[in-house]
């Protein structure tokens, strides 16, 4: 959730969420209260009651094995020319969960700071 609230902070007009964790809704309606940001520019759900969207862009920071688990998922629910940004993976992980997501995204190189790396694309 937070990555969300950033975004609305930072300008985008509304955020849908997901998490397999209850609390973690619960912290993202908390933070988003203590931000100030409207409970009408976000939503967040538990994967099972998420609904079907196409987003402009997909944010997750989840350790790489849940990305690369989830990576039918995030596309799916990416629309096409949209942007995509994964981030809580490690340096040494980063071409094998990259290489996951190019049967759906053109991926970009890996950006590294220290022992993390992020990864970027646009679904095709």
């Amino acid at each position: 959730g937070i990555l969300g609230i950033a975004a609305l902070l930072l300008g985008a007009d509304r955020m849908i969420g997901t998490d397999i964790d209850p609390q973690a809704l619960i912290a993202t309606e908390d933070n988003a209260g203590r931000n100030k940001v409207s409970n009408d520019r976000y939503a967040v759900y538990l994967p099972e009651n998420t609904p079907e969207v196409k987003a402009d862009i997909t944010v997750a920071n989840i350790l790489a094995g849940p990305l690369e688990s989830l990576a039918p998922v995030i596309a799916g629910l990416t629309a096409s020319g949209g942007r995509l940004a994964l981030s809580g993976l490690l340096r040494e992980q980063a071409e094998q969960v990259s290489s996951t997501y190019q049967e759906w995204f053109e991926m970009n190189p890996p950006e590294y700071e220290d022992d993390w790396a992020m990864l970027t694309g646009i679904r095709r």
